[in-house]
């Protein structure tokens, strides 16, 4: 096992963010849109490279305004604007954050009324505001006859299909993980609490290269687990368990997000079955993943082997600035695969009294096969002590 070190310079040249404004302008363009809003940390980082864990407070809206014509502009709290002037972004307009009676509003107003009445915001899907729906309000009276459109479809179309810089953070983020899982044998044992397994895997993570384990859920029990999105409870790792870590650890702003199961001590044959048949599902779906199939094909192909048994939902989604971006795959999603898009690749299915088995990978679509970003699980469960 090899520590991976520093990784991949952190930011962007400045010519990305000009390629990505000149992306959104034009699909502007085509929609007659005069100016999209963004409210949210991950759409605001991708248009203007602005990262804080700030965001992680309520407190304070921020905005960035992108015209259809000219770079963005940046509406925020004065707190942030030490760090936005350190992006490639010129105009930045700041009030004193939280204000009693106008939070930012009359000077997005304002903003906003300089480019245009035809306003783009995110709508659909896994679309949020991040601002008090009240001040929103205000927002729309204040510019009263303006027309607002749904801009999801163009913030999706910009983040699909990701830059090699990009997957470059992704990569690192995986491999970092995937250091940590291989030293699962050190690291988790018979006995053991799961709140200091999950506390000495972050550790190791942290250890490995990454910035943040942003999310770390899993579940363990005997012969198997039927809960996999909670933290852990105190309970004790016995022999018979299965224990999964489902993780999505960060490297400058961008996700890994992949799990690993493990037995301890013995592994049922009914397990092991699970086991091997959610592995099967990942093999199909890497023979799907080609540029010109639909997430829908991807689906279809892992579902088809879990069928007998029946399956847990979606399986997989995007991965990028967020743990999960669209698109995903289910039976109904007919987004294109294209090179240069990552995805997770997530079959899971019941079996048993109450279990379930999940297994995911991480890969970036290329022309041919796909590129496994996470290193792939055992073909067999891992048994441990």
């Amino acid at each position: 096992m090899t520590t991976i070190g520093e990784g991949p310079p952190r930011g962007f040249p400045e010519v990305e963010f000009a390629q990505r404004l000149d992306r959104a302008q034009a699909y502007m363009h085509d929609v007659h849109m005069d100016v999209m809003l963004l409210t949210t940390e991950e759409n605001i980082r991708y248009l203007s490279g602005f990262g804080t864990q700030f965001f992680q407070s309520p407190t304070r809206p921020w905005f960035l305004a992108v015209p259809k014509s000219g770079k963005p502009v940046a509406v925020i709290p004065t707190i942030g604007a030490v760090a936005m002037s350190k992006t490639w972004i010129e105009d930045i307009r700041t009030w004193s954050s939280p204000h009693p009676t106008d939070d930012g509003i009359s000077l997005l107003a304002q903003t906003i009324a300089e480019m245009g009445s035809r306003i783009g915001l995110p709508m659909g899907r896994e679309a949020v505001l991040r601002m008090p729906l009240n001040d929103f309000a205000r927002l729309r009276q204040r510019l009263d006859g303006a027309e607002f459109i749904d801009a999801s479809p163009i913030i999706q179309a910009l983040r699909l299909v990701k830059s090699e810089l990009e997957i470059e953070k992704i990569a690192h983020a995986c491999a970092s993980v995937g250091n940590a899982f291989d030293a699962a044998p050190k690291l988790f044992s018979v006995g053991q609490g799961d709140v200091e397994a999950f506390r000495r895997f972050k550790i190791e993570c942290l250890n490995q290269g990454v910035d943040d384990v942003s999310y770390l859920v899993g579940g363990a029990g005997a012969g198997g687990y039927g809960d996999i999105i909670s933290p852990p409870s105190g309970r004790k790792i016995q022999t018979g368990d299965v224990l999964i870590l489902d993780t999505g650890c960060t490297y400058d702003g961008y996700f890994c997000d992949f799990d690993r199961n493990f037995a301890f001590g013995t592994a049922s044959d009914q397990v092991r079955q699970a086991y091997d048949t959610v592995y099967r599902a990942t093999e199909a779906g890497l023979a799907a993943a080609r540029p010109g199939a639909t997430c829908a094909d991807l689906y279809h192909a892992m579902h088809g082997v879990m069928t007998a048994e029946g399956d847990v939902g979606r399986l997989g989604h995007g991965l990028g600035l967020q743990l999960t971006e669209g698109p995903s795959n289910t039976p109904w999603d007919e987004t294109e695969l294209r090179p240069g898009m990552v995805m997770t690749l997530e079959p899971g299915m019941a079996f048993g009294d109450g279990k379930v088995m999940v297994h995911e990978e991480n890969i970036v679509i290329r022309d041919g096969a796909p590129e496994l970003l996470s290193r792939r699980a055992d073909p067999e469960l891992p048994v441990l002590g």
